[in-house]
């Protein structure tokens, strides 16, 4: 007999407790590689966003604005290429609850400051002309069936218009693509800031935050320091930061995601840990009188050691396998749809590494006191006990 026959013989003894367990250890790698694969679209969401752009905020607060004018003499800062200015709409469409991303922007600039997000040149000519033009992701399209063309109403949860109305009307001009980049996302809107301002019952030239994409992006903390320099002291003081360092901010205001994600694994993990222990050392006692026969027959003491751990190992590692498995086809299903929200959502080298780790670890320290435990056993004692 193989030692591989002879340790699946052993295992499936039990044939419930031995689908029981696998069970549990296929669920925790199956969580496993579900949620690492989320955690690291996030990290790359973070890594991927443009290195050569900043993002100028009110010193107060990130929900705090400032005059409008301070766009013009963002623009004037030596280093800066590109300016964009943008305002949080707060847009909900008829009565859903659920707020669209809605952002009155300075359409001139946008794309010099957003190259990722592509609309051909006939739409933007068309945008530019069209006051009340819209243009919307690939996603806000799916979701609510807007094609170009239609003429949408989107009401503000936040402002009025002069006319005590809470809706604008659009018109959307195009379905725009973004290519390669975490910074800009598939699930917005954007729409004339001219014509937001020029409507509203109050908050008129005010601006949210802007985005500024620096000439040299070694530079982006030198005009960081400049453009902060220059409201220094003034009644409406900016905080500027590179766009990365933001998004990362961003995140962590909602919760270290991370951490959160590796405690949700751990929790799983020292679960199915406590499972397999417990099966392999209840496999081992109602193996006693066998293990006393082995070493009657002349098997040492290292060779059962090595059987048992052998078990543990082909019971991690198998379940492993087949959790990590379906993790892998999971991800890869998914990414289709997750690719709309994150730029990267996969499973990466490193994590397969990790799960292969863990199953051997998890093996080991799952049949390492029941193995001990055999090794140490007399002959006297497990023919006695048997």
């Amino acid at each position: 007999m193989s030692w591989l026959s002879f340790v699946w013989s052993n295992l499936t003894r039990r044939k419930l407790r031995l689908v029981f367990t696998l069970l549990s250890i296929i669920l925790a790698f199956l969580m496993f590689g579900m949620l690492d694969a989320l955690r690291t679209s996030l990290s790359q969401a973070v890594n991927l966003t443009g290195a050569d752009r900043l993002i100028t905020i009110s010193k107060v607060s990130i929900i705090d604005s400032f005059p409008v004018s301070h766009y013009e003499k963002v623009r004037a800062v030596q280093g800066v290429s590109s300016v964009v200015h943008l305002n949080w709409f707060g847009g909900v469409y008829k009565d859903g609850k659920a707020q669209i991303p809605v952002f009155p922007i300075k359409v001139d600039e946008f794309f010099n400051v957003y190259p990722e997000v592509k609309i051909t040149p006939e739409e933007f000519a068309a945008w530019k002309a069209d006051r009340q033009g819209m243009v919307i992701g690939q996603v806000l399209a799916d979701t609510y069936g807007w094609k170009k063309g239609d003429r949408v109403p989107i009401k503000s949860s936040i402002f009025r218009k002069a006319n005590n109305s809470d809706t604008w009307e659009f018109n959307i001009i195009a379905i725009y693509k973004v290519e390669n980049s975490a910074g800009w996302d598939n699930q917005s809107a954007m729409f004339h800031f001219d014509y937001y301002n020029e409507s509203l019952q109050f908050g008129r030239d005010q601006i949210g935050w802007m985005t500024v994409k620096v000439k040299d992006p070694a530079q982006s903390e030198a005009v960081a320091k400049r453009i902060d320099t220059l409201f220094e002291n003034s009644s409406d003081e900016t905080k500027t930061a590179t766009e990365k360092a933001f998004t990362k901010q961003f995140m962590e205001q909602i919760g270290n995601i991370g951490k959160i994600l590796i405690s949700v694994v751990f929790a799983v993990f020292f679960t199915m840990l406590l499972v397999t222990a417990n099966t392999m050392a209840q496999s081992v006692r109602e193996r006693t009188n066998e293990i006393g026969v082995l070493k009657t027959l002349g098997f040492s003491s290292n060779t059962v050691l090595k059987l048992v751990i052998g078990e543990a190992l082909f019971l991690t590692v198998l379940g492993g396998l087949i959790g990590f498995g379906l993790a892998y086809l999971g991800v890869s299903g998914l990414q289709p749809t997750m690719k709309k929200y994150f730029p990267v959502f996969e499973i990466d080298s490193s994590t397969i590494i990790t799960a292969l780790v863990l199953m051997v670890a998890l093996g080991i320290i799952t049949g390492l006191w029941p193995a001990v435990s055999a090794m140490r056993l007399k002959i006297v004692d497990a023919l006695r006990r048997g």
